[in-house]
């Protein structure tokens, strides 16, 4: 009965961190740099306590009917693999925003077929029931048992999730801008591990308890990831992106403002420099209509994201690799910097007119306040 207590006690508890994370998600979208990060972890945090908590608590704490049990624990099963794709997604755009390996997510797809198609077996997961004297039970009355072949899937399924998930953290170590600030993220991982080996463990011997401490230790992990979403959202931008270069230029090709960031060993070459400004400085002196303005230019090491604005400037950043969250960023910065200084653009429309670029000197405050999680 104290296992009873515990989890409704752990249930209620989660439900309100839960509710509480939602809404602040939702109330501070831009806290996640672009929409597909912010509808990525709001489905997490959704799945993960009001549809697999739920499911999960009700299928082993309630009897209904054979039936009606069997169904609830299957779908718990189901959403419990959705969340773990989702997080695999989350864990993918922390390295690459928006690349997706083919093979790990085919294999899973494939494997999260096989469960679907195993639950057609009538034998597929069979429900022991200790006693039946009451609607509301003592957990470890009721258990679950899968057959060899649908135990089988859910193993291979949580073991190679544990493998990919300790790839991506090792290849986003190596690969951070700053190893410091993904110390949270490796820890995370460890402690994501318990749950699915719980998980595992409970298919095997079927001890309820290993079950218990399977929804308990996730979430422990959720309270983190809640945590995260909350204070610092920035860490779930991608962590292996790197910028160099911010630089502002006048239509006339005249550099306004430049602000170098930390540079690694792999520094640009300076030597391409000549090149670039070269072409920037032409689209520039003709500031043609923006459908026609080059907005990316490529190097052998870096991408150069150019982003126009008709009052008569461009903002250029280099990059080790460009992506949406970039080009997010780059859009508010660029507003940002035409509000702060649109008496000293205007009076400078005219290309006669001498520019003096020390009235611009203010603008690493903005870039260091757009671009904060790079420095």
């Amino acid at each position: 009965m104290i296992f009873l207590i515990i989890l409704i006690t752990g249930y209620i508890f989660m439900l309100s961190v839960g509710a509480y994370t939602l809404i602040h998600i939702y109330k501070h979208p831009e806290d996640f740099g672009i929409k597909l990060t912010f509808t990525l972890n709001f489905l997490t945090i959704f799945n993960a306590i009001f549809v697999y908590s739920t499911l999960f608590m009700i299928s082993i704490i309630f009897f209904f009917s054979f039936n009606t049990n069997l169904a609830l624990w299957k779908l718990s099963l189901i959403f419990g693999f959705i969340g773990l794709l989702l997080v695999a997604l989350i864990y993918t755009f922390l390295k690459e925003y928006k690349k997706i390996p083919y093979f790990p997510f085919l294999y899973f797809t494939i494997l999260f077929g096989l469960l679907i198609g195993s639950f057609f077996s009538p034998d597929s997961v069979n429900l022991i029931l200790v006693s039946s004297s009451n609607l509301i039970l003592d957990p470890s009355q009721i258990i679950y048992s899968c057959n060899f072949l649908t135990g089988l899937i859910i193993s291979l399924f949580q073991f190679s999730f544990v493998i990919y998930f300790f790839s991506l953290s090792y290849m986003i170590y190596k690969r951070a801008r700053k190893r410091e600030i993904i110390k949270g993220l490796t820890i995370n991982t460890f402690i994501f591990v318990i749950p699915m080996l719980m998980y595992v463990l409970y298919i095997t011997f079927q001890i309820t308890i290993l079950r218990e401490l399977h929804i308990l230790s996730l979430w422990f992990n959720i309270l983190f990831m809640c945590y995260v979403l909350i204070k610092k959202p920035e860490l779930l931008l991608e962590l292996t992106n790197k910028i160099y270069y911010i630089n502002i230029y006048h239509k006339s090709g005249i550099l306004l403002y430049s602000y170098k960031f930390d540079i690694s060993k792999n520094e640009i070459d300076s030597t391409i420099w000549g090149n670039i400004l070269i072409g920037i400085n032409h689209i520039l002196s003709e500031f043609v209509d923006p459908k026609d303005q080059i907005e990316v230019l490529q190097t052998d090491n870096s991408d150069i994201i150019v982003n126009y604005d008709q009052v008569g400037f461009a903002v250029v950043l280099i990059t080790n690799r460009k992506n949406a969250i970039l080009k997010k960023l780059m859009e508010t910065f660029t507003v940002e910097f035409k509000k702060k200084y649109a008496n000293e653009l205007n009076e400078i429309q005219d290309l006669n007119k001498l520019i003096n670029v020390s009235e611009f000197k203010e603008t690493k405050e903005i870039v260091e306040n757009t671009f904060q999680i790079y420095l």
